[in-house]
């Protein structure tokens, strides 16, 4: 996991790149979901993390988007467990 805060422009587009950052995330809502995404694209520069893999960001405990990953976040939404009431 990459924090923006701790990279140059110069070397975040370096690493996206070379193919080092794939997917974006919001530090503090543990959500990840593509680069290009509208949400993620509107977050403050201090909560944004980066992954190389959906796998890095699941193992960190973050959560498909729902805007860009729609897919993903139904099968998450699908596996997550539901308080008993």
């Amino acid at each position: 996991m990459f924090r923006d805060v701790e990279l140059t422009r110069r070397k975040l587009k370096l690493l996206i790149d070379n193919g080092a950052i794939k997917l974006g995330g919001n530090k503090p809502l543990r959500i990840y979901g593509t680069l290009s995404c509208r949400s993620g694209k509107r977050m403050k520069k201090e909560n944004r993390v980066f992954f190389q893999s959906a796998e890095e960001a699941i193992n960190e405990g973050y959560r498909p988007c729902g805007h860009c990953m729609k897919t993903e976040y139904q099968k998450w939404k699908e596996k997550k467990p539901r308080p008993i009431t």
